[in-house]
């Protein structure tokens, strides 16, 4: 643990550096109040937003590889950041129900498909016992755990998804448990299901119905709302919920309407119609002398990625207090003007609630060249071909007035370049000699564009292809599966030389041996930058986070080229400003991942050892070699998949 604590004057950076790192990487419009750069030009990271209580997160790398002997790639949890998102949500609420004289409650829950992590909901559910915070499971295996954990007495146990019986059965030992179960019916059958179930048993949870709203949300998960979605009920549908219930006399066990228009919804105006359509479904439903007391909004609160504040796919165009302001609002104006009682609103807000609690740090570890920046200039001499003089000329004469027309030239003479190599009238070292002065000239052109500050389309491309790709020692599939699945933007910094400006223009690759394992994709205020600002590699330590990482990604990354979950560390920020590892999980070993392929250990030693016997046997290795071979074997397995 360290004193990281620091304040903006203590800085002991030059300002104008500080000011272009705080450009570049924008950590001030997406952070939040989590995160800052400290006086060392090291990143830190805030218990709550704005808080003086920072931990220094360069230091805390440092410490796990020094004194913990560990290797990245590491996964750092900060639980009382999943705290004080719970806080502001419920704040939110709170604040928006006295403004507009909403009579309802709130009774947030945490939907376990976003971090089914079990120190994660754990942590919702021992934050929010003041503000009656319960779980949303979607499987049989959510609902398995969800029974097992210790919730407020009038909170809810809400089970989405799909059911067969066995799922209902289950629900049931939960309301035998005394929790407040409540079945969101997604298909007619499902609540005959329920009520037969429910006969068996004695146990008959609450029941909800999901309606299928014609009001879409906005963003990539659009297609979640609307008449054409996965889930939920037709109007019909609800109607003859309803009658069943009523024919069976259960119609009090009808407690909650659920709706959900899909995640990350980037344009509140999309929130204003669904609240405004579910609101009248609702009061239309209670007209009937139903007494339904619960309206689920769902999902869909959004986490602005990039900070920019707009309709962005990597964005949202509100904040958590202006979407509670909108839901309460107009819910409570429905309902007047129906004159049906204000409903309890019931939230499953995941990813705003997890994205910013967990930072993904990785290490850098070689450097890919592009072109042979490293081979001196060339020299050519009179047996050269002309193409070769043409490519030598350019290359001493380009300048920030013609780099256009040159780069241009180049690009003619490469194509013929190869022309003639394919003809047999150039030889290799004359291929390889254009070559290095080809992309010499690529070079010198974009240096002189961006000296320009042109915004021209072919120089950004030039830039990206030119752009250093720096080897990381993580797989993207394992820790940022949505960056390659559906090109999600993770804001992406260095976590130490923060005092100094970047000078390289890079991308990341991973260690898969998957031509897809990269990250060529940043964020930026404007755009979408295909290059990141770092700071030149020199061979010594050089560390960099993915942010807001939280949500999703723990639980849908994939074991590609069976590389396994990285090191985790949970830390907690003192009241004094020092860190403490309050807990730590070792990564995945070569044998772990053996397991999960269904391969057994042992039985894979005694295969090698049947192979090497082989060799001895054929005089190829003598014995003290084999039994080293083996025994080196038998010790791999206790090995990081990652690099070490």
């Amino acid at each position: 643990m360290r004193d990281a604590s620091t304040t903006q004057k203590d800085r002991g950076m030059n300002s104008a550096t500080l000011e272009d790192v705080l450009r570049i990487y924008g950590i001030e419009n997406w952070g939040t109040g989590y995160f800052s750069i400290n006086r060392d030009g090291h990143l830190a990271v805030h218990p709550a937003n704005g808080d003086a209580r920072v931990a220094d997160v360069y230091e805390l790398v440092r410490e796990l590889i020094d004194k913990r002997k560990l290797t990245p790639p590491f996964v750092l949890r900060f639980p009382q950041i999943l705290a004080a998102q719970l806080q502001r949500l419920c704040l939110a609420y709170e604040s928006a129900a006295k403004q507009f004289e909403f009579t309802g409650g709130h009774f947030p829950v945490f939907p376990m498909k976003v971090n089914p992590r079990r120190e994660v909901v754990e942590e919702f559910l021992r934050e929010g016992r003041k503000q009656s915070v319960g779980v949303e499971c979607g499987s049989k295996a959510e609902l398995y755990a969800s029974l097992s954990l210790e919730q407020p007495a009038d909170s809810l146990l809400v089970c989405n998804g799909f059911k067969d019986e066995t799922f209902l059965r289950l629900a049931s030992l939960g309301v035998q448990a005394g929790k407040r179960v409540v079945i969101v019916v997604e298909k007619l059958n499902e609540l005959k299901m329920a009520l037969e179930v429910a006969d068996e048993t004695g146990a008959l949870p609450w029941i909800g119905l999901r309606a299928k709203l014609y009001s879409k949300g906005s963003g990539k998960w659009a297609s979640s709302g609307g008449e054409s979605a996965k889930f939920g009920l037709t109007t019909s549908e609800i109607l003859e919920c309803v009658h069943l219930l009523q024919a069976a006399g259960k119609i009090d066990s009808l407690k909650l309407l659920h709706f959900h228009i899909g995640s990350q919804i980037t344009d509140v105006k999309r929130v204003k119609n669904a609240m405004k359509e579910a609101a009248r479904v609702y009061a239309k439903i209670r007209q009937m002398r139903v007494a339904v007391e619960y309206l689920d909004i769902g999902g869909g609160l959004g986490v602005d990625y990039d900070g920019s504040k707009t309709t962005f796919d990597g964005s949202v165009n509100y904040s958590v207090e202006e979407f509670a302001n909108n839901v309460v609002y107009t819910i409570k104006t429905v309902c007047d003007d129906e004159q049906v009682p204000h409903p309890h609103l019931v939230t499953e807000s995941g990813r705003v609630m997890t994205a910013y609690h967990t930072l993904f740090v990785t290490e850098i570890r070689d450097e890919i060249e592009t072109f042979a920046e490293d081979i001196p200039t060339v020299a050519v001499d009179d047996d050269d071909p002309q193409v070769i003089f043409e490519l030598k000329s350019q290359l001493d004469d380009i300048s920030i007035k013609n780099y256009r027309e040159y780069y241009h030239d180049a690009l003619d003479q490469k194509d013929e370049l190869h022309t003639q190599f394919n003809l047999g009238l150039v030889s290799l070292e004359d291929r390889a000699k254009g070559e290095v002065l080809f992309w010499e000239i690529c070079a010198k052109a974009s240096q002189f564009a961006h000296q320009a500050e042109t915004d021209e389309p072919e120089f950004d491309e030039l830039k990206r292809i030119l752009a250093t790709k720096y080897l990381c020692n993580f797989s993207v599939f394992r820790s940022a599966p949505d960056s390659w699945a559906i090109n999600q933007l993770f804001p992406i910094m260095p976590i130490h030389r923060l005092n100094e400006r970047p000078t390289d223009f890079a991308t990341l690759v991973d260690v898969t041996c998957d031509s897809d394992g990269c990250i060529d994709r940043f964020v930026d205020l404007k755009d979408v930058k295909q290059v990141l600002e770092l700071h030149k590699f020199d061979d010594q330590p050089y560390f960099v986070a993915l942010f807001l990482t939280g949500a999703y990604q723990e639980v849908m990354g994939s074991h590609h080229n069976l590389f396994g979950h990285p090191t985790e560390a949970q830390v907690v920020i003192d009241t004094d400003g020092r860190y403490h590892i309050t807990k730590l999980i070792a990564g995945s070993r070569i044998a772990d991942m053996l397991s999960f392929a269904k391969y057994d250990k042992q039985q894979c030693l005694e295969n090698f050892q049947r192979q090497i016997a082989v060799q001895v046997t054929a005089g190829r290795i003598d014995q003290a070699r084999a039994t080293e071979a083996v025994k080196q074997y038998e010790l791999s397995a206790n090995g990081s998949t990652y690099l070490e």
